[in-house]
């Protein structure tokens, strides 16, 4: 009986990986109008992804959460080739620790900012976390994904490390799905900021 649960269990959680990774959002062909642009730090070019929309004229006002202190505004500008738009309306965060952080750090701006649509930017297969994430602290705001592929190269340990960086997302996703359903606070990935350019 024990030897069938424990089969019953691996099957179903493998199931459930295999359908997560194939049910990663894509970016959106159109956004339509957007309050403002909520960027993750990382890697896969997220930044400079949500610089290039808001340079573009997507959202009212940007905010890059998740800043290492040590980072100045000009250092962003330079990192991520910003131009007018980031010098007026570009907002620094530096207090998230983690993805929780990072919603509650994007509540406040939503809220001082009377926004009720904004889109979120972070890596393809860190979204559907920060999706849950961000619905909890914020339900009364639309937030609408725009996911970039992470950038890491190719071969059979870039493979690997995207693999292992999935599966990871993974449990995390369930444990976040937990969690919140408990009315339990999900901070799972607690670290201090890191710098703009790393994970």
């Amino acid at each position: 009986m024990l030897k069938w649960l424990v089969f019953i269990l691996v099957v179903a959680y493998v199931a459930g990986f295999a359908a997560f990774a194939s049910h990663l959002p894509h970016p959106p062909r159109a956004l339509g109008p957007v309050d403002g642009i909520v960027a993750l730090t990382g890697g896969g070019m997220r930044l400079d992804v949500a610089v290039a929309l808001f340079e573009k004229g997507v959202g009212e006002r940007l905010l890059i959460s998740g800043v290492n202190t040590q980072a100045s505004k000009g250092d962003l500008k330079k990192l991520v080739h910003g131009k007018k738009r980031f010098d007026c309306c570009t907002d620094l965060g530096y207090a998230a620790e983690n993805t929780f952080g990072n919603a509650k750090e994007a509540a406040a701006w939503t809220r001082f900012h009377h926004y009720k649509r904004v889109v979120l930017v972070t890596s393809r297969y860190h979204m559907p976390r920060s999706l849950l994430e961000f619905h909890d602290v914020m339900p009364d705001v639309a937030v609408i994904a725009y996911p970039v592929d992470p950038d890491s190269g190719r071969g059979f340990p870039s493979r690997m490390r995207n693999l292992k960086a999935l599966h990871s997302e993974y449990w995390k996703y369930l444990a976040v799905n937990f969690m919140t359903a408990a009315g339990l606070e999900p901070d799972l990935d607690r670290q201090r900021p890191v710098p703009a350019t790393a994970s």
